[in-house]
């Protein structure tokens, strides 16, 4: 039978699968709209590989974990002959003696050093990573689950000067608002996100600030739902793929309205 460890695994796979999926269709709308203008239909094939992969690694892990519990099952149905054991007397177990009292610290011996990082210095735990904690400029929020444009994006910023903190997914965005928010400057969202989409998290930003600076990023969104986002505070809107241009100076826009 499934266990907690297999329901997690699988939990966790489907959702990324799930990711996939989405990414997928987002690419195949790209690649209708904007032809010619960006390599879609490589990247649409190589997320319909990895998806087909995880698929099929999930299969395979369902189908061979029920067969195991099968095969348990089974065999512990089969009659088995009673055994007898001798157990002998228990050992004398020595005794150890008690370790000396720690001595107390000499009164003028230094307090135990403390991490200094940046991060640290700036006020935000130290698990949360900032790209760039030397930058001049603002703190800024970076939530996409594609790695590749994450990097390049978080790269433009950080050559201007930006501090930068990346997350995945609305889960982990939301844990670092929560952590360093009051230093966050800007917040750069991915519409299509796993689980949990960009409107969703937007939502819930705002509930952890009513006055949170959001932007928008994606390659394309229901007009519905943006204009309802910006009714709400949604402080601006960049199409993808962006270029370097664009998106510093959305970025550089946004911030200064801010103030």
């Amino acid at each position: 039978m499934l266990d907690q460890e297999d329901l997690k695994w699988i939990a966790t796979t489907s959702t990324e699968l799930n990711s996939m999926l989405q990414q997928i269709s987002r690419y195949s709308d790209l690649a209708r709209q904007h032809k010619g203008e960006y390599n879609y239909v490589e990247m649409l094939g190589e997320r319909v590989e990895l998806a087909a992969k995880t698929a099929q690694t999930l299969f395979d892990r369902v189908t061979s974990t029920i067969l195991e519990g099968s095969t348990r099952q089974t065999a512990a149905k089969a009659p088995s002959h009673p055994s007898f054991s001798v157990v002998p007397p228990p050992a004398a177990v020595p005794r150890t003696p008690s370790p000396p009292p720690a001595k107390p610290p000499a009164k003028d011996a230094p307090p135990p050093a403390q991490p200094t990082t940046a991060a640290r210095s700036e006020g935000i735990p130290p698990e949360i990573r900032v790209l760039n904690p030397k930058g001049k400029r603002e703190l800024i929020l970076l939530v996409d689950d594609e790695r590749e444009i994450s990097e390049l994006a978080s790269e433009m910023l950080t050559d201007e000067g930006y501090r930068v903190i990346l997350a995945k997914d609305g889960f982990e965005a939301l844990k670092v608002y929560q952590h360093a928010g009051s230093q966050i400057g800007l917040v750069i969202l991915d519409f299509f996100l796993p689980v949990m989409d960009g409107d969703a998290v937007f939502d819930e930003l705002r509930a952890l600030n009513p006055k949170v600076s959001v932007v928008l990023s994606s390659g394309f969104a229901e007009q519905s739902k943006l204009g309802a986002m910006l009714a709400q505070g949604l402080r601006g809107f960049i199409p993808k793929p962006y270029t370097r241009a664009k998106l510093l100076d959305q970025v550089r826009s946004t911030l200064d309205s801010t103030r």
